[in-house]
């Protein structure tokens, strides 16, 4: 006789801050309701679900009518709803009264919206470290849903020790641990109901040797099931997978019950304990790893799967979430950041201020803009504006209404080499000497935005995918015979939003930021200088500066930084300093940089100068949204175009999303270069190219006498008006 089983389906659903309200109401539409809806008709089908605080914030100013239904299921009993943190963090990234804060919003958040205490948690993209544990423990719940990758990482048998769950403990705190199965999230809702079926029969049939009845969990993300390319019709349309599976699991209700997680948990005992590494699912091991190793174990994990080699497979782990921090600056910047603010919003008194506060640092983490796969949104460019808006405000909202100047010259991004960051209002801004004397941030408090949020162009692991497929002319493209929407979803087929996006593939060699130095020669095209294929000619843009003044007396602050190199002429090579003094004053929202380049060789030099800026406003493809002015005159043209300009003395650019204005004036007119930064990320619907700021150089060409020097100063300025079309 088939022993009874129980299966526990668990349904993660979010949204990431500064998502498009529009995304939000379709996945809405075609996942979150359509769940609401069968699970009405299946009042026996008993799941979990986990709804993130920004996704519930919308739905209670757009879908009260869900909510409602939803809360009708969970007094039911039908539905257990799970906690986590509010704005779905990395929990292992922030501070521990973050950690413990953002859970316990969420408890606060479901116990008034829906009348109950929640006892376990989804844990954000199932990033385990073990330290965990215990804030987990202390913000009063007992269990929490990993990945059975985690288990098998420490030597768990897939087929016979991931049926239940395990205990784990940190400093004496101990929290249960469930296994999520990694057939069944491949399975459902990818294989027939009936292989489903028949796989989980095989696992009722076999003997429990002593064992509580077995527990067979599947957690995985709402969003597969409608909103990825194809599937609504596949889950709910004419494919009724999901009615199919759930009217399914009624009929066999005798022998395979589902059942909730913490009803699971308060009937039967554990299978005994677990100390579990720092890792997450295999997906997440191969995309954290940088890109060339990435491809080499995303190509060793294809062959052993087509080998069927599930013995060494489950051995697979690739690089941990943190390596995220060394592969992407930009993201290392934004979570050092937030560390920084976090400790300020935390030393405030308490009341309402901080507590605003605290909300603000929180939405800054939310995960979304601090990694990159699939799912992933680093290259994201709304989402990394809405991460450091909350950043800013929360960083505005812990320091007084006026606060003078101050400069602080420590090792902010952990890389061992001393930053600046100048803090007042309304500017703050981070300079990496070690990156070309590079300013890498600068915030105008006033509209919580920071203005040089952009994106280095890097080669991803899948990118080989693409040139292999266009070299084939096997791309399916949105007006190909094979539109995308008849390809299944997961399909193995290389799906792209635009021809020729093989052609886009750039890497820089730098770190994109503003006021790096560069040395062309005579020969260089913007087309080259573009591609980031021409010869460098000085040795400054990647290089470290000295940092030979930082100064503050509250009203003014100066930064000086210098560094002496060298530039090729010809063949020889030639010793020229740098030195590069910023310039703010209290309450202005300008500053000044004052270039002065010598010439320490004998020989005279002729020279093509440049001093590369860069500007991220999102949206700023369209013209609609951002555009170019050019000495003062009225004609708006687009950000995204590259072009080169002659005898350029001060130019605009703007964003009307946001009502900014960033003018730039030079003292000697320069040719002006620009394009734009520009990634391919390939995403569920395929290969996309996405806009992530624009660069230009401010090019002069001048011979330079022995022991002569040459200057030039940059002014930028920031205004709250914009350009209309």
């Amino acid at each position: 006789m088939t022993e009874p089983i129980y299966l526990t389906l668990a349904f993660h659903n979010h949204q990431p801050v500064g998502q498009f309200s529009y995304v939000t109401e379709h996945s809405t539409h075609v996942s979150y309701l359509p769940l609401i809806e069968a699970l009405e008709h299946h009042p026996k089908v008993r799941v979990a679900l986990h709804y993130s605080g920004a996704l519930l914030e919308w739905l209670k100013h757009n879908q009260r009518e869900m909510l409602e239904r939803l809360r009708a299921l969970v007094a039911a009993g039908q539905v257990e709803l799970l906690s986590g943190g509010y704005y779905e963090p990395i929990l292992a990234i922030i501070p521990d009264e973050d950690k413990i804060g953002q859970i316990e919003k969420l408890n606060d958040e479901l116990e008034t919206l829906f009348g109950v205490t929640p006892s376990g948690m989804w844990l954000t993209e199932r990033i385990w470290e073990p330290h965990l544990a215990k804030p987990i423990a202390q913000a009063a719940l007992r269990y929490v849903i990993l990945d059975d990758a985690h288990f098998e990482a420490v030597g768990f048998e897939s087929s016979r020790e991931m049926f239940g769950y395990y205990i784990t403990e940190e400093q004496g705190y101990a929290l249960a641990v469930f296994p999520s199965l990694r057939y069944l999230r491949y399975a459902i809702p990818w294989q027939p109901v009936e292989s489903v079926l028949e796989w989980l029969r095989e696992q009722a049939q076999q003997p429990l040797q002593g064992q509580p009845p077995r527990l067979l969990l599947m957690a995985d993300n709402g969003e597969k099931f409608g909103t990825y390319a194809g599937a609504y019709e596949y889950c709910w349309g004419e494919g009724r997978y999901m009615e199919d599976l759930f009217t399914a699991l009624e009929m066999n209700a005798e022998w395979l019950k589902t059942i909730t997680p913490r009803q699971y948990l308060a009937r039967f005992p554990p299978l005994g304990r677990a100390y579990l590494p720092a890792t997450s699912y295999m997906e997440m091991g191969v995309w954290s790893l940088l890109t060339e190793d990435g491809q080499r174990l995303g190509e060793l994990r294809q062959r052993l799967e087509r080998e069927r080699r599930a013995d060494q497979l489950r051995f697979l782990r690739g690089g941990m979430w943190r390596n995220f921090l060394v592969k992407y600056d930009e993201v290392n910047l934004l979570h050092k950041r937030v560390l920084m603010v976090s400790r300020k919003v935390h030393a405030m008194r308490r009341g309402r201020k901080r507590d605003r506060a605290l909300e603000r640092l929180w939405a800054a983490q939310c995960n979304d803009a601090y990694w990159h796969g699939l799912t992933g949104g680093v290259y994201l460019f709304n989402l990394r504006v809405a991460n450091y808006a909350n950043l800013i405000a929360a960083e505005d909202a812990a320091e007084s209404d006026e606060p003078e100047l101050r400069l602080q010259t420590f090792d902010l991004d952990h890389d061992g080499h001393d930053d600046i960051v100048l803090l007042g209002t309304p500017l703050t801004a981070v300079w990496s000497p070690v990156h070309g004397g590079g300013m890498v941030e600068l915030d105008f408090r006033p509209a919580a935005y920071n203005l040089y949020n952009v994106m280095t162009r890097r080669k991803e692991s899948y990118h080989a995918r693409l040139r292999q497929a266009a070299a084939e002319g096997t791309i399916i493209l949105p007006t190909s015979p094979t539109p995308l929407e008849s390809e299944p979803p997961y399909s193995r087929a290389v799906r792209a939003k635009e021809a020729g996006l093989e052609y886009r593939l750039i890497y820089d060699w730098h770190r994109r930021c503003a006021f790096l130095d560069h040395f062309l020669s005579a020969s260089t095209t913007l087309e080259e200088f573009y591609r980031a294929q021409y010869a460098e000619q000085g040795s400054f843009v990647n290089q470290p500066y000295e940092i030979v003044e930082a100064v503050c007396d509250g009203m003014r602050a100066y930064v000086t930084l210098q560094r002496i190199g060298s530039v090729w002429i010809g063949e020889v090579l030639h010793p020229i300093s740098i030195r590069k003094t910023f310039q703010f004053f209290h309450s202005e929202s300008a500053f000044k940089v004052h270039y002065t380049l010598s010439n320490h060789s004998k020989q005279p030099l002729e020279l093509h100068f440049g001093i590369e800026t860069v500007v991220g406003f999102d949206g700023g493809q369209d013209i609609a949204n951002s555009a170019l002015r050019l000495n003062g005159e009225s004609e708006r043209l687009p950000l995204s175009a590259i072009r080169e300009l002659e005898g350029v003395t001060h130019y605009s650019a703007d964003t009307v999303l946001h009502n900014l204005t960033l003018l730039t004036a030079l003292s000697r007119p320069a040719f002006l270069w620009q394009f734009p930064l520009e990634t391919v990320t390939l995403s569920e619907e395929g290969f996309e190219r996405g806009y992530q700021g624009t660069v230009f150089l401010h090019l002069w060409h001048f011979q330079l006498e022995p022991n002569e020097r040459w200057e030039v100063t940059l002014t930028q300025s920031v205004s709250q008006t914009a350009t209309h079309l």
